[in-house]
């Protein structure tokens, strides 16, 4: 097996999987219009693909190592590339929904599985470290290169290219695959924790489901409270579950650490907040300063290029200034962007624009590094896997909650008679509220302590577009 040609597929399969993060959101108007549906449509269209990503991550890098880093990884190739195909010829809101959710578990296989496939490729900490910043690095360029890319896509041959742009991705990545990788497992991994998966599952998506649907329905209508009820009844059997198995995918004895337990729940804002806002960014150049989908691409890429800019630069702050400055300073200056876009309006000219966005990126550039670097500082060494992969599902379980909640205060306000225009101030209001409130919070709780140089040396790999590199090779490699 060549090693170079195993990190090149590995970036590679990462980079797809990246870039399909951002391509989707510069497609969104277009799929509204050419599909003929609502903000409703468009939030389900998000949160199908990032759902089955949050809650089967952490089930993905314990299958991949049960039954094969190899495997697994040509499998969620193969799912993510046909998922593609069917996003692509989707003739209706609904096909393309479900060839969401077949995308979103195409990627919580694949994106673990690459991972784990290099952490076994370079057993020196040194080499490991640098191949995962080239991992993190491919991850960055596909969140930096999606507005821009769907951009001219969608403007060249309409919302069905930013999927089948995958397609020839993932039969190289197949291809090569097949011939290149060697497979590898872990003998002594877990069993999979079957029963907490569906229930993080089920829960999850019913409180969604409760939020995104109750703006058209009716917050007191039967269905949506009772999509809310039964989703709390089933969060509450996953905590039960999770503290009686052997082997739970979320160990909530982790939680009893307040270092851990402040740093993930930071992140679920951080999710929250950055996910939820940008769902409305091509929508606002297009819907309301009258844009082409091309020239609102071009528009939201500072906030993605000042994140690939200053990510690799978070961890050596943090291991310098400690986690507690570096997280409050950025989630200050993330809230403070929200807070300004807050205030734009149709009139307002790009050049007053541009540098919001590029304050938001950076504001959230420092953050995610250093939460995961906390959150794997407090547990202990060979737990340190399985720490990211938390710390990476709690973010996606935010941006689930932001694309909801966002959305649903949007469809408030316009049902309440307020402009679209009007309804995006107040999602970006309560998106920076929320993002200085968490500023505080982890001013006062996040414990400022110094990283160890073990720790420092992959923090500075570059990986807080994505996620931080492991201490050592785990038994739950994340993405």
């Amino acid at each position: 097996m060549c090693v170079k040609a195993l990190l090149t597929l590995t970036c590679a399969g990462q980079f797809m999987v990246l870039l399909d993060n951002t391509i989707v959101g510069a497609a969104l108007p277009d799929m509204q219009q050419r599909l003929h549906t609502g903000l409703t449509g468009l939030q389900w269209i998000v949160d199908a693909y990032v759902l089955l990503v949050a809650m089967l991550l952490l089930s993905g890098g314990v299958f991949a190592d049960r039954f094969g880093r190899r495997r697994v990884f040509l499998a969620g190739v193969v799912v993510f590339t046909v998922a593609s195909v069917v996003c692509s010829l989707a003739p209706s809101i609904d096909w393309l929904i479900a060839g969401r959710v077949l995308q979103g578990v195409g990627a919580a296989a694949l994106s673990p599985a690459s991972l784990a496939l290099l952490a076994t490729a370079y057993p020196a900490q040194r080499d490991r470290v640098r191949a995962i910043g080239l991992w993190a690095g491919f991850s960055g360029i596909g969140l930096a290169a999606g507005p821009l890319a769907g951009g001219i896509l969608v403007e060249s041959f309409g919302w069905p290219a930013i999927f089948l742009v995958n397609v020839p991705i993932g039969a190289v990545l197949l291809l090569a695959g097949l011939r290149v990788l060697g497979e590898s497992r872990n003998p002594s991994a877990p069993p999979i924790d079957v029963p907490g998966t569906v229930l993080s599952v089920a829960g999850v998506g019913a409180v969604t489901y409760g939020l995104i649907e109750g703006g058209s329905r009716g917050w007191t209508s039967p269905v949506i409270l009772g999509s809310f009820a039964a989703g709390l009844v089933l969060l509450a059997a996953f905590v039960v579950v999770e503290g009686r198995v052997s082997t739970p995918m979320l160990p909530l004895r982790l939680f009893r650490q307040r270092l851990f337990t402040v740093s993930n729940t930071a992140m679920v804002v951080v999710g929250f907040a950055l996910m939820g806002s940008s769902f409305f960014f091509s929508q606002f150049f297009v819907y309301v300063q009258g844009t082409s989908i091309l020239v609102a691409g071009l528009r939201t890429l500072p906030t993605s290029l000042a994140m690939v800019i200053v990510s690799p630069y978070a961890g050596r702050l943090a291991a310098r200034y400690g986690f507690r400055v570096v997280v409050g300073i950025g989630l200050a200056l993330a809230g403070l962007g929200l807070l300004a876009l807050g205030f734009v309006h149709a009139d307002t000219g790009y050049g007053s624009m541009w540098w919001r966005l590029v304050v938001v990126g950076i504001g959230f550039a420092l953050t995610m590094s250093p939460l995961t670097g906390a959150a794997i500082q407090a547990v202990s060494p060979r737990e340190g896997g399985l720490a990211s992969g938390v710390s990476s599902t709690t973010r996606q379980i935010g941006a689930v909650l932001g694309v909801a909640v966002l959305g649903a205060i949007v469809h408030t306000r316009e049902s309440g008679g307020a402009s679209f225009d009007s309804g995006l101030n107040s999602a970006f209001l309560a998106a920076g509220g929320v993002t200085l409130a968490c500023a505080v919070f982890t001013g006062l709780w996040l414990t400022a302590a110094r990283t160890p140089r073990g720790v420092q040396a992959e923090q500075s790999g570059g990986q807080a577009v994505s996620e931080p590199p492991l201490t050592a090779p785990p038994s739950r490699p994340t993405s």
